[in-house]
Order: structure tokens, then C-alpha cells, then sequence
């Protein structure tokens, strides 16, 4: 008897649907073990955290403001990766090239922001992050396409150098570094927010919507345009499915490739600077592991441009509110969500195999 993998013709959609929901149901099953075993209430635990703890909090605005601050680069550093996943183009970078975009754009803030108009500095901002982290992953691109290194390892190593350069800045404490307090004794990161930050538009009561949020938004639509609907899009998608036939078709593959990456990063970057302008300071976590939870949005929405808003927002709910479960029960810690995440990420995936592939058992003299 032998066991053999067949591509499956066709999974409705009702079908697909109800794996990834089974998928789902059953990590937070065995989260609700866990759970039990630690002495916590699963559904209370679970109430708290999809909910974010605003049930009956006078002050939940606040907490949508702050889970909004986490979504926006999150699922801008999704998008992004999505570009050149759709490639085959494996870019592991984006937490070195979201690093060097929230660098430049503080560097633009404390040099030129007590000079221009506040519009005009942000505007500077985001085009300084995203020129280098652009720049940042086009380096590896043209090692690809050059000498056919190796990206997924080269954009991994290239994290690290970005993070070192952070870390180097945190505690150089001289008289060049102006990302440091001068009047803090111990190195710590100087505040920005009073020289520029992103505006929010009050709608109501006293939440206000920052504008970055509708920016992501927006530029989630563009790309989606972009993907599906230009020649540049229809390219990726070629070059995706196979580089041979796209060259065999005429196409310049090292230059659509050289592109699209430097658009991934540069939007990477953008999400960067989205967070720094609103934050108003950098710190030695600015990043928030989108860069790693970004590749893990992208695999689970299967590279499509709203889905990945979709399950940004879930995530970063979950990543969120078990924050605020953790709070309120001393016996969980909060990376219980990054397990929980984890076990939906394996569930998923085996669903998503599953609507794929079929396994076939053949038993011995069976043709």
C-alpha cells in the first residue's frame, strides 16, 4: 500500500470556507486546553480578547486608537510583501527595510522638521523612508538578478544589519546623535512629536481617525489596480508562474524584477514612516515584528490584497487583546498569542493543502 498526492481539480468555495474556519475553530479549541490548564476561564479569556477589554470601558476610543496604530503597518508591511511573494521573489526583509524607513524618516523630522511647514515635512518623510528602504531591498534584487544570490538568506542577514544600526544609535550618546535626549543622562531616543506628526480627523465624541489609516486604505486599492488591472501587474504575475515564459514572451524579467522589489520595500518603508509620524519618537521595537507577522498575514490571505486587510485586523486583534487579557489574568503571558497564532498559522495552512491536494491510498497490484 502507498500513499500518493493528487492535485485536486476543484474545492467550492463553500468548501474552502469551512476548513479555514474549521481550521480556526480548532486552534482556539486547543488554546481553550492551555488555558484551562492554567486555571483560566477560556470563555471569559477569549470575550476579553476579542472584545479588547471596550465592553463596558469608558475609555475604549482610546483602545481603537491604539489598535488602529498597530493595524496600519501591519497590514501596509502585508501588501507590500504580498508584491514580491507574487513574484516568487522571497523578500525576509521587511523588518531591516521598515527599521532604515523609520531612521530616515526620523532623521528627516529632527533636520528639516523645525524648518518646513508641517504638511511638506511629512510628505518629506515618507519619501526619505521609502527611497531607502527602497533602495535597501533593490541591493539584494541586483545580487539576484546579477549573480543569482541567494534572496531569501540575503534579506534575512540585511535584517540584522538594520537592527545593529538602531541599536548603535540607542546608545551612541555624543554630540552627533541628535536621535538622543541631550538632556537625559542614560542614552534614550528623542521625542519628535512636537515638531510634526500625522493629523486625525474627529468624528465624533473624542476618537479621531488618523489620516494614515485612510492612506493605508487607499493604497491597499491602488495596489489592487495595480496587481490586477496594468501591464506592470499582469508581469508580476507571469514572471511569477514562470520566468522562462516570461522572458519567452519578450519580457525584461530583471528589470520587472528590480522594480517590483524596490516598490515592496519602498512600501515597507511608507508603513515605517506611518508609524514613526505618528509615534513622534523611535524606539528600539518600532518595528513590532510586523516585518515577520507581515509574511504570515501574506501566506494566510494567499497574497490577496484584501483579504490581507482582513486578516491584519484579526490578527492584530489578537495580538492586542491578549495583551489586555494578559492584564487581567496574572497566570497567561502575552505571547500566548504569538503560540495561538502559530497553531492557526499550522491549521490554516494544512486546510489550505487540503483545498489544493488530495491523498489517494494505493493498495498493492492496484493499477
Amino acid at each position: 500500500m502507498s500513499f500518493h498526492i493528487v492535485k485536486r481539480d476543484n474545492c467550492p468555495l463553500w468548501k474552502k470556507c469551512a476548513l479555514y474556519v474549521g481550521a480556526v475553530v480548532i486552534a482556539l479549541l486547543l488554546g481553550s486546553l492551555l488555558l484551562l490548564a492554567l486555571g483560566v476561564n477560556p470563555v471569559v479569556y477569549y470575550s476579553r480578547m476579542f472584545t479588547m477589554g471596550t465592553v463596558g470601558n469608558k475609555i475604549a476610543y482610546k483602545v481603537w486608537i491604539n489598535y488602529l496604530k498597530s493595524f496600519v503597518p501591519l497590514a501596509l508591511t502585508s501588501v507590500a510583501l504580498s508584491l514580491a511573494f507574487k513574484m516568487r521573489f522571497w523578500n525576509i526583509g521587511g523588518e531591516g527595510q521598515f527599521i532604515l524607513g523609520a531612521i530616515a524618516s526620523a532623521f528627516v523630522a529632527f533636520t528639516v522638521g523645525p524648518f518646513l511647514p508641517e504638511p511638506l515635512t511629512l510628505i518629506v518623510m515618507c519619501l526619505a523612508a521609502m527611497a531607502v528602504a527602497g533602495l535597501y531591498g533593490l541591493f539584494v534584487a541586483a545580487l539576484k538578478v546579477k549573480f543569482g544570490t541567494n534572496e531569501t538568506l540575503m534579506t534575512l542577514m540585511l535584517n540584522y544589519v538594520a537592527l545593529y544600526v538602531l541599536i548603535f544609535l540607542a546608545e551612541a550618546k555624543a554630540d552627533w546623535n541628535f536621535f538622543l535626549d541631550p538632556g537625559s543622562l542614560r542614552p534614550v531616543f528623542a521625542s519628535f512629536a512636537d515638531i510634526v506628526s500625522f493629523p486625525s480627523i474627529p468624528l465624533g465624541g473624542q476618537f479621531s481617525l488618523n489620516l494614515c489609516v485612510i492612506f493605508t486604505f487607499l493604497i491597499g486599492a491602488l495596489v489592487y489596480v495595480y496587481l490586477k488591472y496594468t501591464k506592470h501587474g499582469y508581469e508580476i504575475a507571469v514572471v511569477g508562474d514562470s520566468a522562462g515564459t516570461a522572458r519567452y514572451a519578450g519580457m525584461k524579467v530583471n528589470k520587472i524584477v528590480l522594480r517590483t522589489v524596490f516598490l515592496s520595500a519602498a512600501l515597507i518603508g511608507l508603513a515605517a514612516a506611518f508609524k514613526v509620524g505618528t509615534a513622534g519618537i523611535l524606539s528600539t521595537s518600532i518595528t513590532d515584528d510586523v516585518g515577520w507577522t507581515g509574511i504570515i498575514v501574506a501566506w494566510l490571505s494567499q497574497l490577496n490584497t484584501g483579504v490581507i486587510f482582513v486578516v491584519s485586523a484579526l490578527i492584530t486583534m489578537l495580538h492586542y487583546g491578549s495583551t489586555v487579557a494578559a492584564a487581567t489574568f496574572s497566570q497567561v503571558d502575552s505571547s500566548f498569542a504569538n503560540m495561538l497564532q502559530g497553531v492557526i498559522l499550522f491549521l490554516v495552512l494544512a486546510a489550505d493543502f487540503y483545498t489544493r491536494f488530495r491523498v489517494v491510498i494505493v493498495k498493492k497490484g492496484d493499477k
